[in-house]
């Protein structure tokens, strides 16, 4: 476990995230991370709950009218 304290940045707070957090979520400097409520409590995570939904939606178009897809590719 990782502690993270909540630090004032001027008007804000934030939490300051150490080399070792960074290299748990496959993150670094510029990134977005995304906290999700999750029944167990929050989640942090580079992962983009939208993106993945869309990627879900754009897959099953590709399923549904592959024949088409290969007629378009021609």
């Amino acid at each position: 476990m990782i502690k993270l304290e909540i630090k004032a940045i001027g008007n804000s707070a934030g939490v300051i995230l150490p080399k070792e957090a960074l290299a748990l979520l496959h993150a670094r400097k510029g990134d977005a991370l995304y906290l999700t409520e999750t029944p167990e409590g929050f989640l942090l995570s580079p992962y983009d709950p939208e993106v993945a939904r869309q990627l879900e939606a754009a897959e099953a178009i590709m399923r549904e009218d592959r024949d088409v897809l290969r007629e378009l590719a021609k």
